[in-house]
């Protein structure tokens, strides 16, 4: 089993002749915490977005677990192992903390429409290990007493665990995190972060993540690849990415960089 698990070679995006993605090539090493930094509209979401094929690279080549792809389709790229949350929560609010993990899985499901409006025992029995499975990481995230709570009803924090709960229910092995600390207090972030990190530590999870947050990011991760713009301006591990005198300037500032040391 080779130790790369994602490698991207020139890989460009445009939208109405603007490059979102100019050129771009890292590798992410199995069982790493990659982190991408960079100032908004630097093409962090756009390239999440190419790895799990919700669009499609204008150029270049991607590769995941050994295969090349031009685009991974959505479906394929959650049957495969790929895992995503959102920027922006992408719950169903009206639903159940538990309903909303189980929706995680519903790309896997064997079970026909057919079966399950009649209630057949295949979908009967594809739901209750559905439902085992949903639990299962609720109590890995500590949201056993949440199961029933219709999640619209909860604090931000507690809804970015269930997305997370989300992402992992159908145990990937490539989890993309666009902004998992976005709009958390101190006390929230920090939370989420050590959750992130025992993601990664326990159950062996690669993890790509967008994230402003500098200080959590050079202590969070294994390797940052820092965008300018579509292009790689920086790419290595944190202590090399806080000592680079063009991301200092461009991104971090002297003083940042001393107190995330």
């Amino acid at each position: 089993m080779s130790d790369t698990i994602l490698e991207l070679t020139d890989v460009s995006l445009a939208f109405k002749g603007i490059k979102a993605i100019n050129g771009l090539s890292f590798a992410v090493r199995r069982g790493e915490i990659c982190a991408l930094i960079g100032p908004n509209g630097a093409g962090k979401s756009s390239l999440l977005n190419i790895l799990n094929g919700v669009y499609r690279a204008e150029s270049g080549t991607v590769v995941f677990e050994g295969e090349h792809f031009h685009r991974m389709e959505p479906m394929k790229a959650a049957r495969r192992g790929i895992g995503r949350s959102f920027q922006n929560n992408a719950l169903f609010s009206g639903m159940s903390v538990l309903d909303n993990v189980i929706v995680g899985l519903s790309r896997h499901a064997k079970a026909t429409l057919v079966e399950e409006a009649l209630r057949l025992p295949r979908a009967s029995t594809q739901e209750a290990a559905f439902r085992e499975r949903a639990r299962e990481v609720l109590h890995l995230f500590d949201l056993d007493l949440h199961a029933g709570t219709v999640v619209g009803t909860l604090p931000y924090g507690v809804q970015k665990k269930v997305e997370l709960a989300r992402a992992i229910v159908a145990k990937p092995t490539l989890l993309l995190l666009d902004e998992p600390l976005a709009g958390m207090n101190a006390r929230e972030k920090e939370e989420i972060a050590a959750i992130i990190g025992r993601l990664n530590r326990d159950l062996k999870l690669t993890i790509v993540l967008i994230e402003h947050d500098i200080g959590i990011v050079l202590r969070l991760a294994d390797h940052v690849v820092v965008l300018d713009y579509g292009r790689k301006l920086a790419d290595g591990p944190p202590e090399t990415i806080r000592s680079n005198p063009d991301v200092i300037a461009a991104y971090i500032g002297s003083d940042r960089a001393e107190r995330a040391a």
